[in-house]
């Protein structure tokens, strides 16, 4: 249903995962997922190593984060985030690179996984997994079965088709086997006979690494898929794999699925077979005004200048916006000075040119943005009930069923900003759900 095609953008695909350097201090916000932020659990003057813990969750709905780095903490404060939030962080001042002995380094791929589905569950919360694909929802809970419901399928979102993001793609390209043993551990946490790994077919490379790769283990499917934002929406991706739909207000789960990104299947090998914790992640640097592109491995708490200054030295004078995601779903950055988190994909820069809104014109009433909404809702009308202040009735149309995928701005003839008037009503409406608790 729905969906639009936004041009694709891949410009950064031929650029191999590379190593970011390690900056002289990190801040490492406590808050890096969806949820209660963790709890420091580290004082001023500590000493740390990379991957100890230094904020634990105490909170259902919480991870764990740990250190990055090895050196001294220097403070327990808050920081602003890329967005300009203040949130809680621990700063820490880097002193060489030392690792936790507990942590496997060695580049031996370990196939074998003993733990029993309680103990992988387990694990995954005391590593800190969340989930990679954006939202950043604790692994631990998703993968804890609630009583009454029952796994059938495990799905794995490699679709990647937000325009100019790569590193799903050189992940799959680099680290194929290990994805794959990610992906027989999730199985087996599960407890599901298969699982189907959604790649857009124009992915040709990764299709057939995956495919051949797949080949040596049980119960994993590759699916080939129509190209077609936003294909690697939760529902979307669903409903094209398995033919279910996932009802209004319900989870994945009530329809026997369980979604999981491609990087966050890649992060659950290491926490369980090389007992790393997530301290890092890969994201794409990339522009079509900058003069290099890249994949990085970025240590979390690396902020956006230093990213920006290691891989292009400097941001070019036509710089509109530096976007975090892609530029269908991603936000622009307020705060470069601000350090990254788990759950970032890139660092985008766009010109001005590009980066610029055509004006809004008056709404005709066409009909273009319900046929481009791929949950089939009606864009124009919560933006007339929005700025009407009708939140009740913004909620009777299922607003909150709203994905923010953009579809509805992007085929909007009169440059409406659909996506931003949504986004207001759905805060609106979670605020008076929540006043009437």
């Amino acid at each position: 249903m729905g969906g639009v095609h936004p041009e694709e953008n891949k410009i950064s695909n031929d650029a191999a995962i590379e190593v970011m350097p390690v900056g002289k201090q990190m801040v490492v916000l406590m808050n890096q997922h969806l949820g209660a932020p963790a709890t420091p659990v580290v004082q001023k003057g500590d000493k740390v190593k990379v991957g100890q813990l230094i904020g634990e969750a105490q909170a259902f709905m919480c991870a764990n984060v740990h250190s990055p780095v090895s050196g001294t903490v220097l403070k327990i404060d808050t920081c602003k985030d890329a967005f300009g939030i203040s949130k809680p962080a621990v700063y820490i001042n880097v002193e060489g690179d030392e690792w936790l002995e507990t942590i496997d380094r060695t580049p031996d791929i370990k196939r074998e996984c003993t733990l029993e589905p309680k103990e992988i569950v387990a694990k995954l919360k005391e590593m800190g997994i969340v989930g990679l694909g954006g939202a950043t929802f604790p692994a631990h809970i998703k993968y804890s079965i609630p009583e009454g419901k029952k796994a059938e399928y495990l799905i794995i979102n490699a679709a990647e088709c937000e325009p100019y993001l790569t590193s799903d793609l050189r992940v799959m390209l680099e680290h194929a086997e290990e994805i794959c043993i990610g992906i027989s551990i999730l199985r087996k946490a599960l407890g599901v006979p298969a699982a189907y790994v959604g790649i857009e077919s124009n992915k040709p490379q990764a299709i057939k690494v995956m495919t051949e790769t797949a080949s040596r283990f049980e119960g994993i499917v590759i699916e080939p898929l129509k190209v077609k934002y936003p294909q690697g929406a939760e529902k979307q991706l669903i409903n094209a794999i398995t033919g279910r739909k996932v009802p209004s207000g319900k989870l994945p789960i009530d329809v026997g699925c369980v979604v999981s990104n491609v990087g966050t299947t890649f992060a659950v090998y290491e926490a369980i077979q090389k007992n790393k914790p997530l301290i890092e992640n890969i994201l794409t640097v990339t522009g079509k005004e900058l003069p290099s592109q890249h994949n990085y491995i970025v240590r979390i708490g690396t902020t956006y200048n230093e990213i920006i200054a290691h891989s292009i030295g400097q941001l070019p004078e036509t710089t509109g916006k530096v976007i975090s995601g892609g530029t269908m779903m991603g936000k622009a950055v307020a705060n470069l000075d601000a350090p990254t988190v788990k759950g970032n994909a890139s660092v985008l820069v766009i010109g001005e040119k590009e980066a610029r809104r055509n004006p809004e014109t008056a709404c005709i009433r066409c009909g273009k943005c319900m046929n481009a909404c791929p949950m089939g809702l009606e864009p124009y009308l919560f933006s007339a009930l929005v700025k009407n202040g009708r939140t009740d009735e913004s909620r009777q149309h299922n607003i909150l069923d709203c994905i923010e995928c953009g579809c509805c701005y992007f085929s909007c003839p009169a440059n409406k900003p659909l996506l931003d008037e949504i986004r207001l009503g759905k805060n609106r409406v979670r605020a008076a759900m929540a006043a009437k608790k």
